[in-house]
């Protein structure tokens, strides 16, 4: 069975935001990818994978999804019986969708009526979304569903509001001094957790109104300039939006990383900005230079994702 490879994503622009209805840009990542595979389940990695089917399955048998969106579970059963498991080297707790990519597997393999990705319309991809926030929230309480929805369609997508999404263009990454990379900040983060600081921290009214009279602005603006490829604002409205979670985002930032976050606002080198949800996982860094920035990051694990 060759089944299709399902690629991680990263939320480039919009963690939290988009609860409350900022712009996201998130786009797949091929570093990382999983796939369904079929074994005889001797390794411990195999078995627990197929385990944790066994489950998934019972949830997805009790969910009630729309007629078109219908998932054939006992077919799903059936495999998992036959030694069936999610293939993946992408990194859980990391912010870069391993449950979104095998919702998407899960849906692309066993859904009643196919559905072709290029061909779906901006209608279609909001009820899908609806879909796979429903698969997805099995594993975090709630899910928008937009991580299962970027692996699924593999392109990168433009969150434009809570209801509506749709397919975007970025600009090609080239070879220059510039770059956006991750930062590994050495222990997972629980998404879970960190949504609920963030809704307790919701509940103040202080909190709600710097998010969207300051977080949202910013947040929208880096993303309308980097779609333009206009990097002066991008980098004065990128610098706010790292001053602003260092602020406001602190049980997000992982401690390993809060001192080297300051250091590269008050250098104005390079800046920080969480990568999902936090707490752990991965951290993005923009810099103009990264080389310098590299130097002044000794010690990270960090993967370049873009040039420019």
């Amino acid at each position: 069975m060759t089944n299709p490879l399902f690629y991680a994503k990263i939320l480039l622009f919009g963690e939290y935001g988009i609860i409350e209805d900022s712009q996201g840009l998130t786009l797949p990542y091929s570093f990382y990818k999983g796939t369904l595979k079929f074994s005889s389940l001797d390794s411990e990695f195999e078995k627990k994978s197929n385990q944790h089917l066994v489950t998934y399955a019972e949830y997805l048998q009790n969910l009630e999804l729309p007629e078109t969106f219908e998932l054939n579970v006992l077919r799903f059963k059936e495999e998992i019986a036959a030694g069936l498991f999610f293939d993946s080297n992408i990194p859980q707790g990391y912010g870069v969708g391993s449950s979104g990519a095998l919702v998407a597997a899960i849906f692309e393999r066993y859904s009643v009526s196919k559905h072709e990705p290029e061909n779906i319309s901006k209608e279609e991809l909001k009820n899908l979304r609806k879909v796979f926030g429903l698969m997805e929230s099995y594993f975090h309480g709630k899910s928008s569903g937009i991580d299962p929805l970027i692996c699924y369609m593999n392109l990168p997508i433009l969150i434009e509001s809570k209801e509506s999404v749709d397919r975007v263009d970025i600009p090609e990454s080239e070879a220059g001094k510039g770059a956006i990379f991750l930062i590994d900040s050495g222990m997972t983060g629980e998404t879970g957790p960190m949504v609920q600081i963030f809704f307790e921290k919701m509940k103040t009214e202080g909190f709600r109104k710097t998010l969207k009279e300051e977080f949202i602005r910013y947040n929208n603006a880096c993303i309308d300039a980097f779609l333009k490829k206009d990097m002066n604002p991008f980098f004065r409205n990128l610098k706010k939006l790292s001053y602003w979670a260092y602020e406001h985002f602190r049980p997000m930032i992982p401690e390993s990383l809060f001192n080297v976050w300051k250091k590269g606002l008050d250098s104005n080198a390079y800046y920080l900005k969480l990568c999902g949800s936090g707490g752990g996982g991965y951290i993005l860094g923009f810099t103009k230079d990264y080389e310098k920035a590299e130097k002044m990051l000794d010690g990270f694990h960090k993967e370049v994702i873009y040039r420019f």
